[in-house]
């Protein structure tokens, strides 16, 4: 089974705490899936807003997690790791729903799959659950660009 620990995840993403949402990658096949963890401790920074009185993850940290994890899928379909210049962009979610609340003590459960690759867009099948019960599930699109790409003035939609 192909796992990565919290220092080879580093070294496919360049997010730290606290942007920093894939902290194990359980299994993973080149061109096809990964099955990754998120641990949702108490002292996460955005439970001081979101609520103090009912924490709960926010839905767009979800998604960003998601996409993180489809990031390390691309990275490693690739057979290469980013450098400096290589950001992983949002071009489009899709069909995104909540399903349940994510609290302090779960473990959010990553699972994303790539449907299609195509002129440099990837897209994925993606899923979220907690305790097996599904958290959250959508359709992700991105795509890489690096430095040299913003400076030729080539489109840059949202950073994942």
């Amino acid at each position: 089974m192909k796992t990565l620990d919290i220092n080879q995840i580093k070294q496919y993403l360049p997010h730290r705490y606290p942007m920093l949402l894939v902290d194990r990658v359980l299994e993973w096949e080149s061109g096809k899936s990964i099955t990754a963890i998120k641990n949702i401790t108490a002292n996460e920074e955005f439970f001081n807003g979101h609520f103090p009185n009912k924490p709960v993850m926010p839905g767009v940290l979800m998604v960003e997690a998601m996409a993180q994890t489809a990031a390390i899928l691309s990275f490693l379909t690739m057979g290469k790791k980013p450098d400096e210049n290589t950001i992983v962009y949002f071009v489009g979610i899709d069909n995104v729903r909540f399903k349940r609340p994510v609290e302090p003590g779960d473990q959010l459960k990553m699972e994303i799959e790539i449907t299609r690759v195509s002129r440099g867009i990837w897209k994925y099948k993606a899923k979220a659950t907690v305790d097996g019960q599904l958290a959250v599930e959508g359709e992700l699109m991105c795509t890489l660009r690096t430095a040299d790409d913003a400076a030729a003035g080539v489109t840059t939609p949202a950073a994942v």
